[in-house]
């Protein structure tokens, strides 16, 4: 729920409002894969990841979502024809 209410925090607004809202989506973020961390659900906390990673790359900044898509990224031993896992390589191709 946290990385959904990310996604659907507002882009509207001038530079002000832009930071405000790029933060609350941040903190959206960080808490989803917290959250999934505890669980220990790696779909979620990836899903999560490749949010943060998606915002940052939008804000230009490269951040520490690739290293953690990465160590997400590495825990998984099978399923990497699932679209979480393709999304996830690519993002980490294109940004590497």
């Amino acid at each position: 729920m946290y990385r959904l209410n990310g996604e659907l925090t507002p882009q509207s607004g001038g530079a002000s409002e832009a930071a405000k809202f790029d933060e609350a989506e941040e903190g959206c973020f960080r808490r989803a894969m917290a959250v999934a961390g505890r669980q220990q659900a790696k779909s979620w906390q990836l899903r999560a990841a490749i949010s943060l990673a998606h915002l940052q790359r939008r804000r230009g900044e490269r951040g520490d979502a690739t290293q953690r898509i990465t160590e997400i990224h590495d825990l998984f031993t099978a399923g990497f024809d699932t679209k979480d896992l393709r999304e996830a390589k690519a993002l980490l191709e294109e940004l590497c």
